[in-house]
C-alpha cells in the first residue's frame, strides 16, 4: 500500500511546554530533527505530522484516526503524562487498528510503532500502555547524571552532539522500515499484475510477499543489554555496527519475567557468532523473578556458557576507571577482571571506547574471514621464538634483555604499535599464534594493562591447544608500582624481577625451557 505520510508523532502536550532555553518545545525540536535526518536516510522530503493543538477533542479525535490508513509508522514520546492520558493511549489503539488492515502490524518482525522514552517508567505505568508499546524496544532518550539520578537527553543539560546522534540513529531505523515496507508493497502490486495478466484478477490483500531473504555473510552480533551509565555509547556501537550491515539482537524489548528474560537471551545468543557486553559502574535492571540477579550479569553468564559449548567469541567492555558502589557489583567487575575462566574466549577490553570499536572490527574480520590452520612451527634446536610483549614507551628499555636472549639463539618478535587498527591486532595475534614462549615486559604499562596482555595470552592458548608455550615469564622494569608491589608480595610464579638492573643469569630456567 502506498501511504501519504512517513510517521505521525503521539504525545502529551505537557512534554511540549516551552522553556526559556527552548521556546519551541521538546517535541517540537525533536520534530524537526528528525524531519531532518529522515530525510537525509530516504532521499526525499519526510512527511512527518502530529497534532499541534494545545487541547484536544473528539472531532479532533475523528479528524487523526482518519489519517491514520494513509500513515506508515506511529512514533510514541513516553513520559509519566503520556501514561495517564486516554488520548494518547487512544491514538496508539487506533493506529493500531489501522496497521491491522494496511499491511499488518508488524513487517519483517519490527512492529510499526516505535517510542521514544522521556525517562525510565515504574512497571505499573507500564501496564497502562497497550501490549505492542510494552513490547517494542524503545529509544531511551535520558542519561544517568551524579548521584545516579535521571535527566533527559536536552542540549540545555549540555549533551547536544548525544541527544543529534540518537535521533539520527532513530531515523536510519526509521528509514530502514519504510524501505522493507515499499519492497513488500513493489511486490504484492507485481503479483497482482502478473495475476490480472494471466485472466484473473488478484487482490492485493491476499497477495503472496516476498519469499524471506537469503541469509547474508555478516555474522549476526549480540549486543547485550547495559546500564544507564553505558547506554549512550551503547548505541553508538549499535548505529555504526547496523551502518556496516550487521544484524544486532535484541532488536525487540527483552521480556520482564526472569524465566522468560533467560530463554529469549539463549535463543538470541544461540542464533549470534558474537556477543558484546559494555559492563558499567552500576548493575542495571534486575528481570522479575526469585534470582535478584541484573540482567547485565544474567547476559555474561549465558554468553559465557555457549562459549564453553560451542566456542562463541565475546567481547568484555570494561575500561579502567570503572568503579561500583554496590558490593555485589563490585564483586562481578573483579571477578571479570581476574578470572581466566569468565574470559574463556573472550577479549577484555579495559580501554575507550575506540578500544572496544578497533577490538570489535579485528574480532569481526577473523569471524567473517577465517584463516586456514598456521603450518606447524619449526621445532629443530636454536630457531625458537620468543615474543616479547611491551608497551612502546618500553623500547629502549627491552634493550638488554633483546640482546641476551639474540645471543642465545633466539629470535625475538615485539608487538607492532603503528598501522591500521584492525591489522596491528590482526599482527599482533598472528606472532603469538606462532611463539613458542613469551616475555610479558612489565614496565611502563599498568597493571590493567598486564592483566589484558595475560588474558589475551590464555586466549591464544586455548585456541593451539597442541602447541602449549614452552616457557613464559614477567619480567619486572621500572617504574616501580603497587602493582608490581604485590607480584613480588605474593612470588607470583614465573615472575623474573629486573628492576633493580638486567641480570642475564635470571633468564636461564627460561632459556632451558624454551629448549
Amino acid at each position: 500500500m502506498k501511504f501519504d505520510k512517513h510517521l505521525f508523532i503521539s504525545y502529551a502536550h505537557v512534554d511540549n511546554n516551552p522553556t526559556p532555553d527552548d521556546p519551541k518545545g521538546w517535541v517540537a525540536r525533536f520534530h524537526e530533527y528528525l524531519n531532518t535526518y529522515l530525510g537525509m536516510n530516504i532521499g526525499a522530503e519526510a512527511r512527518i505530522w502530529r497534532d499541534e493543538r494545545l487541547q484536544g477533542n473528539d472531532v479532533f479525535s475523528d479528524e487523526i484516526f482518519k489519517q491514520f490508513p494513509q500513515t506508515a509508522l506511529l512514533l510514541s514520546v513516553i513520559s509519566e503524562r503520556y501514561s495517564e492520558s486516554k488520548w494518547c493511549l487512544n491514538e496508539v489503539t487506533a493506529f493500531t487498528k489501522s496497521a491491522e488492515q494496511t499491511g499488518g502490524l508488524v513487517v519483517d518482525n519490527k512492529a510499526r510503532i516505535l517510542k521514544v522514552m522521556l525517562k525510565p517508567l515504574a512497571t505499573d505505568r507500564l501496564a497502562a500502555f497497550p501490549s505492542v508499546l510494552r513490547e517494542v524496544l524503545g529509544y531511551e532518550f535520558f542519561f544517568l547524571a551524579e548521584g545516579h539520578r535521571v535527566l533527559p537527553l536536552d542540549p540545555a543539560f549540555g549533551n547536544s552532539e548525544a541527544y543529534r546522534r540518537k535521533i539520527y540513529f532513530l531515523a536510519e531505523d526509521i528509514a530502514e522500515l519504510i524501505r522493507k515496507m515499499d519492497g513488500i508493497a513493489k511486490v504484492k502490486m507485481a503479483a497482482a499484475v502478473g495475476g490480472s495478466a494471466g485472466g484473473g484478477a488478484v487482490e492485493p490483500s491476499i497477495a503472496p510477499l516476498p519469499p524471506e531473504p537469503a541469509k547474508g555473510t555478516k555474522p549476526t552480533i549480540y549486543l547485550a543489554e547495559t546500564s544507564y551509565d553505558r547506554a549512550d555509547d551503547r548505541e553508538r556501537l549499535r548505529g555504526e555496527l547496523r551502518a556496516h550491515g550487521y544484524t544486532i539482537v535484541p532488536e525487540q524489548r527483552m521480556p520482564e519475567l526472569e524465566l522468560d528474560y533467560v530463554a529469549e537471551a539463549t535463543r538470541l545468543l544461540s542464533e549470534s557468532q558474537l556477543a558484546i557486553h559494555m559492563i558499567g559502574a552500576v548493575p542495571g535492571k534486575v528481570p522479575d523473578g526469585a534470582d535478584p540477579k541484573p540482567a547485565v550479569q544474567t547476559q555474561h553468564e549465558l554468553a559465557l556458557q555457549q562459549s564453553k559449548d560451542r566456542g562463541l567469541e565475546r567481547l568484555i567492555w570494561l575500561p579502567v576507571e570503572t568503579k561500583a558502589e554496590q558490593p555485589e557489583h563490585q564483586a562481578f567487575l573483579k571477578d571479570l577482571r581476574g578470572s581466566s575462566e569468565l574470559q574463556l574466549k573472550a577479549d577484555l577490553i579495559a580501554g575507550n571506547l575506540e578500544d572496544l570499536k578497533n577490538a570489535v572490527r579485528a574480532t569481526l574480520k577473523r569471524i567473517e574471514d577465517p584463516q586456514p590452520a598456521s603450518a606447524p612451527v619449526r621445532e629443530s634446536r636454536g630457531q625458537r621464538t620468543v615474543f616479547l610483549i611491551c608497551v612502546e614507551n618500553d623500547i629502549e628499555a627491552i634493550g638488554p634483555l633483546v640482546e641476551c636472549l639474540a645471543a642465545s639463539g633466539v629470535n625475538v618478535e615485539i608487538p607492532v604499535f603503528s598501522g591500521d587498527a584492525a591489522g596491528v591486532l590482526e599482527a599482533n595475534e598472528a606472532t603469538a599464534m606462532t611463539c613458542h614462549g613469551t616475555v610479558l615486559f612489565f614496565g611502563a604499562g599498568d597493571g590493567a594493562w598486564r592483566r589484558h596482555q595475560l588474558g589475551e595470552l590464555d586466549r591464544i592458548q586455548s585456541s593451539r591447544p597442541d602447541r602449549p608455550f614452552l616457557a613464559k615469564i614477567t619480567y619486572l622494569s621500572g617504574p616501580e608500582t603497587v602493582d608490581k608491589k604485590f607480584l613480588r608480595l605474593k612470588k607470583e610464579p614465573n615472575l623474573v624481577d629486573g628492576a633493580g638492573g638486567f641480570q642475564p643469569a635470571a633468564l636461564q630456567s627460561f632459556l632451558k625451557a624454551l629448549q
